[in-house]
């Protein structure tokens, strides 16, 4: 294993990433395997911070389409899904001995510590992982628009990105058109204009506002990341050029 690139990183793991075989909910052969994962990369040195979706459980947009929720209500109830997926992962990863913090940016204080940027670059600072829920605390803000958020507040090096088991950006979407390509490298301006499913404009714009690289990888690669925060050539990453 090459030396780390990245000293801090942020670490989204989609809402799909956790249900692994099944349809629904939280496979442990896969939560164990993240989690295996996220120790190997916090013995290297490297301090984690994690963000987590909640597609595995709930997803406001389609509440909204198909229950006739109201879209802030739908948001709110997917924010708790991602308390379930953090406190999940938060549980699995301290049975590894990895000592562990979770944040949410909406006050659920028997469960999990309010969100505060200072306190948790402190944990970050003394080794601990720390686990992000709840988005940004508002309707209509993506988790990925979360992730790329929490890592410019903290100051991470890098946003790696995992797209329920898809390996890096595509020309389209490679489960439904057999001849996309993926590319290697692209620059944020590139990843908006090609509205490429990647992530939302709002998390592209703040990362290129802020210089901030994103890794697009599957995670269910061999070491994928471990890989990734040492700068190996895995899945796509994004930049200013």
């Amino acid at each position: 294993m090459s030396a780390p690139k990245y000293k801090r990183i942020l670490l989204k793991l989609s809402g799909e990433a956790f249900k692994g075989r099944y349809d629904f909910g939280i496979d442990p052969q896969i939560l164990n395997r993240i989690c295996r994962q996220i120790k190997q990369v916090q013995a290297m040195g490297i301090e984690v911070a994690i963000v987590v979706g909640a597609g595995n459980f709930w997803r406001g947009a389609t509440a909204e389409k198909e229950l006739g929720m109201d879209r802030g209500t739908a948001d709110y109830a997917g924010m708790l899904a991602t308390v379930i997926n953090a406190l999940v992962l938060q549980d699995a990863l301290e049975k590894m001995d990895v000592v562990t913090r979770a944040q949410t940016a909406i006050d659920i204080q028997k469960v999990a510590e309010p969100y505060i940027r200072r306190r948790a670059i402190r944990h970050l600072e003394k080794g601990r992982v720390v686990i992000f829920a709840a988005g940004t605390g508002n309707p209509y803000m993506t988790t990925d628009t979360a992730a790329a958020l929490r890592a410019i507040e903290i100051g991470a090096e890098a946003l790696l990105l995992t797209k329920d088991n898809v390996d890096g950006i595509y020309t389209a979407d490679p489960k439904k058109d057999p001849r996309a390509t993926r590319f290697d490298k692209l620059t944020y301006l590139q990843a908006i204009n090609l509205r490429l499913e990647v992530m939302d404009a709002t998390a592209l714009s703040l990362c290129m506002d802020n210089k901030l690289p994103i890794i697009v990888f599957n995670f269910m690669a061999e070491r994928g990341i471990e890989r990734a925060v040492a700068g190996e050539s895995i899945g796509t990453t994004v930049t200013g050029g």
